[in-house]
């Protein structure tokens, strides 16, 4: 019997951490050939080479792509896309995959549907129809779109989304967030043990920090959030505050500087150039609130009942929960904010927060799909008219 080639691209930490129970699904399943391959941060050590993370998971990689992060500007991530075009070219004629499968918006993953679509290889892509106006990744996102022929989004807004993109309704099925299935499938550890883990001794007050670069209009941006994100957090010197460094979007390097400068002689500032899942998942129950830009505070962190502080427009146009307080990158505003969600009232919202990306379920529905899908008959691909 024939086993339908399911490879995965996974490019950073956060997508990875979405796809991991999806991976096993279809690693598990007798129907399928399962397939990975590793690139972007990945394979970068300044990014915490978390490559390691998915081999200790028990994962078998198909293929390293190495695509040069060592830099950050905008001419070595144009570089570092025609690298992996190439690249996973050559890699989509050693594998022959039936299907490729993506989730998200990074600029690796573009180079990788490119190169996907010329060899005529169907894609199905994970998260789409979302809007992050604060980001390149918005219009990644919705090319990836277009190249992909079967789509499994986390809402119905963004069901309607890949519809107005062109896309067949019939081919696009709302599964909920991945994120909010990892957290349900994950056993966490106690506090004893993540502080262990991790050398540091939660207080009374804990705020978990993640902020990535804006990547747009420019990055100059970026170092005056980061500025302002530091100025409203020295504010808070008896609560720990645990930095997860950023993604390796252009001007990610001044953002780990400014970061690494602010931790020096301080007891209660700790930086990590990565977590892993279940550190970072199980920080969750033991933290106040998370901080900064991430993506992970609008779609996994409410599932937690914890606050999130969302700064700037990054996430700007996704669906957030009563937990999500969004404020300016002024110092001012994020120290208000953070004093907020130790109020009464914001934390009597917490307690009837409802995650809007679902309750889990999401991987064994996509690999129930998968498996009844011809992956033949996606190669053809019309354009979804709608009737106005």
């Amino acid at each position: 019997m024939y086993k339908k080639k399911i490879c995965f691209v996974t490019g950073t930490r956060a997508e990875y951490g979405l796809l991991k129970y999806l991976m096993k699904e279809i690693k598990n399943s007798n129907s399928f050939h399962f397939q990975l391959v590793v690139t972007g941060s990945h394979l970068s050590k300044r990014h915490g080479f978390t490559v390691n993370e998915i081999i200790n998971d028990g994962f078998e990689i198909s293929k390293s792509l190495d695509i040069d992060l060592s830099e950050d500007g905008n001419r070595s991530v144009c570089n570092s896309i025609a690298n992996c075009i190439v690249q996973f070219s050559d890699t989509l004629q050693q594998l022959k995959p039936d299907i490729i499968i993506v989730l998200g918006d990074r600029y690796e993953l573009l180079a990788v549907v490119t190169a996907s679509m010329i060899h005529r290889v169907p894609i199905a892509h994970i998260h789409g129809g979302e809007v992050t106006e604060g980001a390149f990744d918005d219009g990644i996102r919705h090319s990836i779109t277009k190249l992909s022929q079967l789509h499994f989004v986390a809402a119905d807004e963004y069901k309607r989304r890949v519809i107005q993109l062109g896309e067949n309704p019939n081919l696009i099925f709302n599964v909920g967030g991945l994120g909010v299935d990892a957290i349900k499938k994950i056993k966490l550890l106690s506090k004893e043990k993540i502080e262990n883990n991790l050398n540091l001794k939660f207080q009374s007050k804990n705020l978990l920090i993640t902020y990535h670069p804006l990547t747009i209009p420019v990055k100059e941006n970026s170092e005056f959030e980061i500025t302002q994100l530091i100025k409203g957090l020295s504010k808070f010197k008896d609560t720990l505050q645990i930095f997860t460094m950023p993604n390796a979007d252009p001007g990610n390097k001044k953002i780990f500087e400014t970061i690494k400068d602010y931790a020096k002689n301080k007891k209660n500032v700790f930086t990590f150039e990565s977590l892993g899942q279940l550190n970072y998942l199980s920080c969750l129950l033991y933290v106040d609130a998370v901080v900064g830009n991430s993506s992970s505070g609008i779609l996994e962190v409410p599932t937690f009942k914890r606050a999130t502080i969302n700064i700037g427009d990054r996430q700007k146009g996704r669906l957030f929960a009563k937990s999500v307080i969004s404020c300016s990158n002024k110092a001012l505003d994020i120290e208000k904010s953070i004093k907020k969600i130790y109020t009464k009232d914001f934390q009597n919202t917490l307690k009837e927060t409802i995650n809007p990306y679902g309750n889990g379920g999401a991987s064994e529905e996509i690999k129930n799909i998968l498996e009844v899908t011809n992956f033949e008959e996606l190669k053809r691909k019309p354009f979804f008219d709608l009737n106005f």
